[in-house]
């Protein structure tokens, strides 16, 4: 009885941190797509969770970590939950986890964030042009950048439609 006893309790403090961690997601996808009255399961390769308000799909939500898996920080992998509508425009970046010996001041403040709300995937991604450096730790701040750009490129690859091309005259 004993034995059944911590069994039951260890499943329960299971499923009371699992349900924890996807309210917790789910908040962070609808950060990323406030319009969304729905989110699919997270499947597909590269894996990805579906935006839909009714349903129109709105977008795709994926970190970057599951894309990017040896993309490594200064201190580390950086894990950020990305969205990009269905036209390659980001909807949002959300910074989850990263390591700074030194501190979490590099990626942390939100002008870092805020930069790629609105961004095209087509766009450069580079550090120092069209992405502003808002902290002096470089090297985390380019593998976020690199990460963030090439994990949505390949998303773009995978599920969007390119655009069509203008007739030549």
């Amino acid at each position: 009885m004993k034995r059944l006893a911590i069994v039951l309790s260890l499943l329960a403090a299971t499923v009371a941190l699992t349900a924890g961690a996807q309210n917790q997601t789910d908040a962070r996808l609808k950060r990323l797509f406030p319009a969304a009255t729905t989110f699919s399961p997270k499947a597909g390769d590269p894996p990805h969770v579906k935006a839909y308000n009714g349903e129109t799909l709105l977008g795709y939500a994926f970190w970057t970590t599951e894309i990017l898996p040896l993309e490594r920080a200064y201190g580390g992998p950086i894990a950020v939950l990305v969205g990009m509508d269905t036209k390659g425009i980001l909807s949002g970046i959300v910074i989850v986890e990263h390591h700074e010996p030194y501190g979490d001041f590099s990626i942390d403040p939100p002008a870092f964030a805020a930069q790629f709300k609105g961004k095209d995937v087509r766009d450069p991604f580079k550090l120092g042009e069209d992405i502003d450096a808002v902290s002096r730790a470089t090297i985390t701040m380019s593998s976020a950048v690199r990460t963030i750009r090439n994990s949505s490129r390949r998303i773009a690859r995978a599920y969007l439609t390119p655009p069509s091309a203008s007739p030549s005259r």
